[in-house]
């Protein structure tokens, strides 16, 4: 789907056709949307396939008078119980008169900026919308490294307890958003310095000063992935411990119950044979004997069992 963005007066307005100094999104393009953007827009066929490939990492390039920037953007997925975090490239290709944004799937980054999540977004001026769009795509991180810390807290809230799988799997997956997390930002973070350097846009006072502001918001993201990565580490660690103790629990539950129940067995079984001169062969005899046996081995385990 293509769909075309101005700022008029100070409000981001949704146009029916382009117009100069228009921003350009593009989500889930068809094949012919596709051939839209290189043959009427005159879009590098490279940077359009480039902006569509989900392995694609991040990076910055030009070519004659177009730009393209690759940079990763944090998407969440719900999936039974708990979230899938990822991240997904989106092309941003800068030309003369358009800025385009280029998406494989629906981004939440490119979703709220059309609902105007951004104030004072000026389309026309393109170096600060595709700063403001970087500044916009690392909150995107910080946000979701905040949803990670709070789900491993409710995780970790459940350890005592645990005795099945279902919590190790679920920081698992979180552990493993958290190396997709790490490995953009470090991507992320060499792409803006590329752009730091003024070689590839030209960039104003005002607009190196939010780039540096983008470097710095990067830079946090990558320190809280390291911090939440070591302490997922732990819990995984101390997750399992507790899942062996609690099991080794139930099994010494188990234990204790086999062995009392197999007393009155015993017993019944050896009154049970045919044979001859056994101790008092009455139905009362062998069933006192078993309870007091019982009894005596129940009492015995039970004192011991916190020793």
């Amino acid at each position: 789907m293509i769909s075309y963005f101005k700022t008029v007066g100070s409000e981001l307005t949704r146009l029916s056709k382009p117009e100069p100094g228009c921003w350009v999104s593009v989500v889930e393009p068809t094949p012919d949307e596709v051939n839209v953007l290189i043959e009427q827009y005159g879009l590098d066929r490279d940077f359009v396939r480039s902006s569509l490939d989900e392995e694609e990492s991040s990076r910055v390039e030009r070519e004659e008078n177009q730009t393209l920037i690759i940079v990763d953007t944090a998407v969440a997925e719900k999936q039974d119980e708990t979230f899938l975090f990822y991240t997904l490239p989106v092309g941003i290709i800068t030309t003369a008169q358009y800025v385009f944004t280029i998406s494989l799937k629906h981004c939440p980054v490119i979703d709220a900026i059309e609902n105007g999540a951004i104030r004072n977004l000026q389309t026309m001026h393109k170096t600060r919308f595709v700063l403001l769009l970087l500044m916009r795509i690392t909150a995107g991180f910080v946000q979701y490294l905040k949803q990670i810390d709070k789900i491993s807290y409710h995780i970790e809230k459940q350890l005592s307890v645990a005795m099945k799988n279902k919590e190790l799997v679920q920081i698992l997956g979180l552990e493993k958003s958290l190396v997709y997390f790490s490995t953009s930002l470090k991507a992320n973070n060499i792409t803006l310095e590329k752009i730091l350097r003024g070689r590839v846009m030209k960039l104003y006072e005002e607009d190196q000063d939010l780039l540096e502001d983008v470097l710095v918001e990067v830079k946090q993201a990558t320190e809280m992935t390291k911090i939440y990565t070591g302490i997922l580490s732990v819990m995984v660690d101390a997750f399992a411990s507790v899942i062996a103790n609690n099991q080794n629990t139930v099994m010494s539950r188990l234990t204790v119950i086999t062995i009392i129940m197999a007393i009155p067995t015993m017993v019944f079984s050896f009154y049970g044979m045919n044979t001859a001169h056994l101790p008092v062969p009455d139905t009362w005899f062998p069933t006192l004997i078993s309870v007091m046996v019982t009894v005596a081995v129940a009492s015995f385990l039970f004192r011991n069992k916190n020793k």
